[in-house]
């Protein structure tokens, strides 16, 4: 019988690899072949106990090689380069059926290594459904490959912005979603200004194309902001750091017609005060962004594929499988971007 590793966190701060069976795909099943996974926010939060949820099959960033595949399977070959869409959808909501899966009233759970809850993207092999199997050129670097989801939420959130060539556009915070929100902007036309506090994150907001740094230490954002856009403000506004305080800040560097996008989910979710007078009055527009739809995730594994997006100063080290728990340990570092587990 043969068999593959998997890694599942099983406490607060421990990980442990299972010995799982290997079954070969039926029907619309691929099987892949991992390369990488990278830890994303999720496992971060169960492997620090912060969400209890144990056992957990953690990983849904993901990239690998097709292995073999199921009899009715007819758009992918074995040997392609793929990554996999996990965030799974009814497909029978009305959101599914207007065409906003990412708001699905029962996704997001799914159970791909038996007898383990979770995507199971840090394991040798995985056996997935076709639909979620995303081809990629042959040419990508798979490790690069494995950050697609968090690349294709934020080309959710910068649809959500409807961004405009000439546009001028705030993206507070510099973290992994931050520099990716910058690369965006650049591609849709837009005059980018990063807002950050750490000096290291101000040298990455330069590499990933940022027109203008704000250090948000030193300088009046507010006061600079209006000052860069002859007093109007900005045309769009992404806050990517999970303060509630920010959010308000977004709210007023945008200017008339603006868009304030919510990226971060807030912790603590503290409300915060907001003058309905200047949304009606200035037309703002205040919304959020989660997850990506299909469409985003399509248009996320072709930016890579083509090399329009450039991931490499945003992986912060890589790990092999044996060695999952200190993959953790440096993943929950703040100072990290993303760190990838090695899983072949």
């Amino acid at each position: 019988m043969s068999s593959y590793r998997l890694g599942v966190l099983v406490g607060e701060r421990k990980t442990e690899i299972r010995e799982m069976e290997l079954k070969q795909p039926k029907g619309n099943q691929v099987l892949v072949k991992v390369n990488s996974c990278a830890i994303c926010t999720l496992e971060q939060r169960i492997f620090l106990g912060v969400i209890n949820r144990y056992p957990f099959a953690g990983g849904h960033e993901m990239s690998g090689t097709i292995e073999a595949l199921g009899e009715k399977v007819k758009t992918l070959q074995v040997g392609n380069k793929v990554v996999m869409r996990m965030l799974t959808s009814c497909g029978e909501c009305y959101y599914c059926r207007s065409g906003h899966e990412n708001q699905c009233v029962s996704g997001f759970k799914t159970s791909i290594h038996e007898g383990y809850i979770g995507p199971g993207g840090m394991a040798e092999y995985m056996l997935v459904d076709a639909k979620s199997v995303y081809k990629m050129a042959e040419d990508v670097n798979l490790d690069h490959a494995s950050v697609i989801e968090p690349l294709a939420c934020c080309v959710h959130s910068i649809n959500n912005g409807n961004i405009r060539m000439g546009d001028d556009v705030v993206v507070i915070g510099v973290g992994i979603m931050g520099a990716f929100h910058i690369q965006l902007a650049k591609l849709r036309g837009a005059r980018v200004i990063a807002c950050e506090i750490d000096e290291a994150r101000i040298e990455v907001a330069k590499k990933m194309g940022a027109d203008i740094v704000i250090n948000s230490k030193e300088e009046d954002v507010l006061a600079r902001v209006k000052q860069l856009s002859d007093n109007r403000g900005a045309d769009a506004v992404f806050c990517t750091v999970a303060v509630a305080a920010l959010a308000e800040q977004s709210i007023a560097l945008a200017g008339k017609l603006g868009r304030v996008i919510f990226y971060s989910s807030i912790h603590p979710d503290n409300p915060i005060p907001l003058s309905a007078n200047k949304v009606h009055g200035e037309e703002t527009i205040i919304t959020g962004a989660i997850n990506p739809n299909t469409s985003d995730f399509l248009s996320a594994t072709r930016l890579l594929s083509f090399n329009l997006v450039d991931v490499s100063a945003l992986i912060s080290g890589i790990y092999p499988l044996e060695d999952l728990n200190k993959a953790f340990e440096r993943a929950v570092d703040p100072t990290t971007y993303r760190v990838l587990v090695k899983c072949n």
